[in-house]
């Protein structure tokens, strides 16, 4: 019942994404006014604050930053596979590289531009939709939670915590440093979630020792 739960969740974010790409491409305006309305509000208070500025660039180049994500789902794998268990360990790795293969190919099939400032407190690169920081914080806390052994024990609810921190906070700091719209962060959110549920629940078949899974 639980599994049953947790795909419906994915098959739930798999649509909500893909309605929300493709208002995206169609450019709809009570969307594109949104997105515009919170990237405007965010920016005004960013150029006014300057150390609050500083410190949403910390936590979005180094703490959050994607390569600080993989490489902390790398020392996951590495752990996994020292252990023997290789399954969870390819696992985490599939669906890191998926998320990567992921937003840039949305990146490059949709384009969107990313905001335009006069007076930018931050600079990114490729195009805008979906967030790349936001997926790949998603997959990444999303794998490393899935990791959790059951039953859990005192500290798991820390490391939820910690992984919510992380997911809404990096998205945060998109919005905040004016380099994102709304809903390409909320994209990235989707997109990993489906990612975690697809990199959880695909069937894998052992054969050992010439054993045949029942049929």
């Amino acid at each position: 019942m639980r599994n049953d739960r947790f795909r419906w969740v994915g098959i739930g974010c798999a649509l909500l994404g893909t309605v929300l790409t493709a208002l995206v491409v169609a450019g709809w305006q009570p969307l594109l006014a949104w997105d515009d309305r919170i990237a405007r509000d965010l920016h005004a208070h960013a150029v006014l604050n300057s150390g609050v500025t500083r410190s949403m660039r910390v936590l979005s180049d180094w703490v959050w930053d994607p390569w600080a994500m993989r490489a902390l789902a790398a020392v996951a794998c590495f752990l996994l596979w020292w252990r023997g268990d290789q399954e969870r360990a390819l696992r985490v790795a599939l669906a890191t590289v998926a998320a990567s293969v992921v937003q840039q190919g949305l990146k490059a099939a949709v384009g969107r531009e990313r905001p335009v400032w006069s007076d930018p407190v931050d600079s990114a690169h490729y195009a805008a939709y979906p967030s790349g920081h936001a997926l790949t914080a998603a997959v990444v806390c999303g794998m490393m939670l899935w990791l959790i052994p059951r039953p859990s024990p005192g500290w798991a609810a820390a490391a939820w915590a910690a992984a919510a921190v992380s997911v809404l906070g990096v998205g945060f700091t998109r919005l905040y440093l004016g380099v994102h719209w709304f809903s390409d962060v909320l994209a990235g959110w989707l997109l990993g979630a489906v990612l975690v549920v697809l990199a959880t629940s695909v069937c894998v078949r052992r054969w050992r020792g010439g054993e045949r899974p029942e049929r």
